[in-house]
């Protein structure tokens, strides 16, 4: 029942979506605003709702997978590029975990908030991994990760109308940098060579923050007892 419930209102969802033509109404972002009030209203387990559409999350692996087609069309901008690439990747990925966590012990936050704030702008499988090797809580990891995700695909593409910012190099490894999947999944709504340079971003950052954020955890709790 749940699996096609869940069908019905994403596609609601995109349609209201396509129709109104404002960042706010993001697909994923109405769905989740009509879904969690009707399943808290009906007082449906969260075990019955993912039991109903696991199939669904078995989808996952193919559609990352599949991201790997527009990759593969900019081969040659790639490695034209690739200097850049792991420059912005780099540098992205530090100063994504080295803001929020300076942010977070700043505010007094617990080392178990901070270990699980760190992989906020990765995918979340990623993230709920480096969460529990540090202490954290994978499931506030994963709440963030959606947290960002949703603010990259509602805001990215103002902010580069804003700002001016028109080439799919910077379009893509901005989004893929910072808000992941979902972000690159809205690239691929609007520009496939957007979405080419998102994937490569969310894999090459996913990587590098699994190798750093033990360090960047560490320089965290030092920091902590400095400013205490």
């Amino acid at each position: 029942m749940w699996l096609l419930v869940t069908i019905v209102v994403f596609f609601i969802a995109r349609f209201i979506s396509q129709k109104v033509k404002n960042p706010l109404f993001n697909p994923l972002l109405l769905s989740i605003a009509i879904m969690i009030p009707l399943l808290t209203y009906l007082k449906v387990p969260f075990d019955t709702y993912y039991a109903d559409n696991q199939w669904i999350s078995y989808l996952l692996q193919p559609a990352v997978v599949a991201l790997a087609y527009p990759l593969y069309e900019q081969l040659p901008q790639i490695r034209a590029n690739w200097r850049i690439i792991a420059l912005a990747c780099g540098v992205g990925s530090v100063a994504s975990m080295f803001t929020a966590s300076m942010l977070a012990v700043w505010l007094g936050a617990d080392m178990q908030l901070i270990a699980s704030l760190l992989g906020k702008s990765v995918t979340t499988p990623i993230a709920m991994e480096v969460s529990s090797h540090l202490g954290g809580e994978p499931a506030i990891a994963a709440i963030l990760v959606l947290l960002v995700g949703l603010f990259g695909a509602i805001l990215a593409y103002p902010i580069y109308n804003l700002l001016g910012v028109t080439h799919p190099i910077a379009k893509g490894l901005t989004m893929g940098t910072v808000s992941h999947a979902l972000g690159t999944a809205t690239c691929a709504e609007k520009d496939p060579r957007d979405a080419a340079f998102s994937s490569l971003a969310l894999v090459v950052c996913g990587v590098i923050t699994s190798i750093l954020a033990p360090s960047m955890f560490a320089f965290s709790l030092w920091f902590g007892t400095v400013i205490a």
